[in-house]
């Protein structure tokens, strides 16, 4: 019997190319054949083996990197699994994404329902990850993305594209191919908050009393951080801007004004410098997902170059709906009106490409305004907080549960 069940194993292309079109309506051409769970407030998943897959285990054949559809799946009960397969013990994370490990924003995406399954299964760690892109296999997660899933999970191995052809089935996977898909809003802000401590805890910092910080006048203390980029969307005249908000941080008692370059700072530094942060200033990037480490109702001030809201589609709001899931205050974006028109009429996706290489210039009465304001709002806020005596965001919001 065990012989028949095992030559009963079928192997189903992992990218199913009848879906290939609608990836982005929900990735139903990973593993098409099987439904996800859904739980309230949780992300959907699916798990093996399970009452769902009728207690077999999931395998997977081919290491692909360039196909995924020359990449397949199958389940096997224990006892008959595939000829030649290998077992891989422990739990096993299994994640597909239509974009990108090594992009901050994607990596995070992916990593965060993952956190979220661990919350609610006892704080569950993996053994290792298993990384597509579109079906295909990678074998690296970005180091930004790398070092927060390390500091939640601790040293994980991630599967690589050696090993030949054959059959890899394992003990327990649970498998991701919607990223944060229909996570509730409280669950989100659990994950976040999860995920900020344990960053915070592996870089060594301690911040109980962050929301009491007051400088030699009693004055609540506000940090504004210019997170700068270099090459694309990087702002024309930095040197400009800085000095900006460098004089609207002068009229406000306690205010200091920190200016970084993103690809100078280690992931820690990162941390670090977001961790003390009240008020970030930063053009549309990927350094943006740094906002995680920010106590929860820090502001968020965001900058496009020109063509951006024309041609990004939806791409233009994932920071502001990344403020909502870790609890910052998204306080607006600017758009710069000026700049050379795409060359290329009526191509759309060409036009996104030429626009999102773009810098960004400046308007300095809009800045000062918008600068001077968000500022007033913070001050007040901290005066509040100090007033009523209330426990420091930070301990309201990030013990780590996990």
């Amino acid at each position: 019997m065990a012989a028949k069940l095992r030559d009963s194993v079928t192997f189903l292309p992992l990218k199913d190319l009848r879906f290939a079109e609608a990836a982005m309506e929900g990735n139903t051409w990973f593993m098409s054949s099987l439904d996800d769970t859904y739980e309230e407030n949780e992300a959907g998943y699916l798990y093996f083996p399970s009452e769902a897959s009728k207690g077999r285990l999931l395998c997977i054949k081919g290491r692909d990197t360039k196909d995924g559809a020359k990449n397949s799946y199958a389940l096997a009960w224990p006892e008959s699994l595939p000829d030649s397969a290998t077992l891989k013990n422990g739990l096993t994370f299994i994640s597909d994404s239509y974009y990108d490990h090594s992009n901050l924003w994607h990596g995070l995406s992916a990593v965060a329902p993952f956190v979220g399954w661990s919350m609610k299964n006892g704080c569950s760690k993996p053994t290792r990850w298993v990384l597509f892109h579109w079906g295909e296999l990678r074998d690296k997660l970005g180091s930004w993305v790398q070092h927060l899933t390390q500091a939640n999970f601790g040293e994980l191995h991630i599967e690589g594209s050696s090993g030949g052809n054959a059959p890899y089935c394992f003990e327990k996977a649970v498998v991701m191919r919607h990223d944060l898909g229909r996570m509730g809003k409280e669950k989100q802000l659990k994950v976040f908050d999860l995920l900020r401590c344990k960053a915070r805890e592996s870089c060594g910092l301690k911040t109980t009393d962050r929301g009491k910080e007051v400088n030699e006048k009693g004055m609540p203390i506000i940090r504004l951080t210019l997170l700068m980029r270099r090459g694309s969307r990087s702002f024309k005249n930095a040197t400009a801007v800085t000095g900006i908000f460098a004089r609207e941080c002068a009229r406000v008692q306690g205010c200091i004004l920190k200016v970084s370059q993103s690809d100078d700072l280690s992931f820690c530094d990162q941390v670090r410098v977001m961790t003390y942060t009240d008020i970030f200033v930063s053009p549309h990037g990927a350094q943006l997902t740094n906002m995680l480490f920010m106590d929860r109702g820090s502001s968020v001030m965001e900058f496009f170059p020109k063509g951006w809201l024309e041609t990004a589609g939806l791409g233009q709001y994932v920071y502001h709906w990344m403020a909502t899931q870790a609890g910052m205050k998204h306080q607006g974006a600017w758009r710069d009106p000026v700049g050379e028109e795409c060359p290329f009429p009526k191509q759309d996706l060409q036009c996104f490409l030429y626009y999102k290489t773009g810098k960004v210039g400046h308007n300095e009465t809009f800045f000062a305004e918008w600068a001077r304001k968000v500022l007033d709002q913070v001050r007040l806020s901290k005066l509040e907080l100090a007033s009523n005596n209330f426990a420091t965001k930070q301990q309201l919001s990030s013990a780590c549960a996990c």
